[in-house]
């Protein structure tokens, strides 16, 4: 029972669209109809401004870390905390109260991560924000994090095939969830992250501001 509570827990908490919640608390909009159309902390932190976007991502990444947390505290063997962890991702992506879509599920993968194997988690988020300060690119740097999880796992965990298979269906779901970023990076149109107070109004206020909000930065 105490596993089967733990597994349906980590989907509807994971499930929560805390970025919808709130953009619509602040802005009184559907942040799915604005901006990137996603649901994560970069288009809520760039339509309704960077209090709201770092509320939804301290959210979206505690929906990930509670879960394989809350096992271990329970005193569960590792594999059903893996398993939850990645429930919570799944929830996130794959939201019962979205009809079943959601985010991208970068912050709740970082928060599960830190959960389950922190020392991979370190890595991973210094890869993302190493990419972040140098190319300026969100959607390359969580895909570059997603991409070293395998290896990380490998190296500081070597024969735990549950912690590999985490790894690689996280990988797999990141690719996945970014596929639109993918084609629009081969193509050369996906924006960059712009730092400053006025990012946003510069990023609507240029010609071709429908192309660029369209397939504007996602994340979680």
């Amino acid at each position: 029972m105490h596993i089967i509570a733990l597994l349906t827990f980590s989907y509807f908490l994971g499930a929560l669209p805390f970025g919808l919640w709130i953009a619509w608390k602040v802005k009184g909009l559907d942040i799915r109809t604005v901006g990137s159309g996603n649901i994560g902390s970069t288009n809520v932190g760039r339509i309704c401004g960077r209090t709201a976007g770092t509320g939804v991502m301290i959210l979206d990444v505690a929906k990930g870390y509670l879960p394989p947390v809350i096992g271990g505290a329970m005193g569960l063997p590792s594999h059903w905390l893996i398993l939850s962890a990645m429930l919570a991702i799944i929830g996130h992506n794959f939201s019962i109260f979205l009809r079943f879509q959601g985010g991208k599920g970068i912050a709740t993968s970082a928060g599960a991560l830190l959960g389950i194997s922190f020392p991979v988690g370190l890595l991973a988020a210094g890869l993302f924000c190493g990419e972040i300060l140098l190319f300026r690119y969100v959607s390359v740097g969580s895909l570059l994090a997603a991409v070293a999880l395998p290896f990380g796992m490998m190296h500081f965990y070597p024969g735990d095939r549950y912690r590999l298979a985490f790894s690689i269906a996280a990988c797999i779901m990141a690719f996945y969830k970014h596929r639109a970023n993918v084609v629009r990076l081969f193509k050369g149109t996906e924006p960059r992250v712009v730092f400053g107070r006025k990012s946003v109004e510069q990023s609507l206020d240029t010609a071709d501001s429908a192309t660029a909000v369209q397939g504007s930065i996602e994340d979680a």
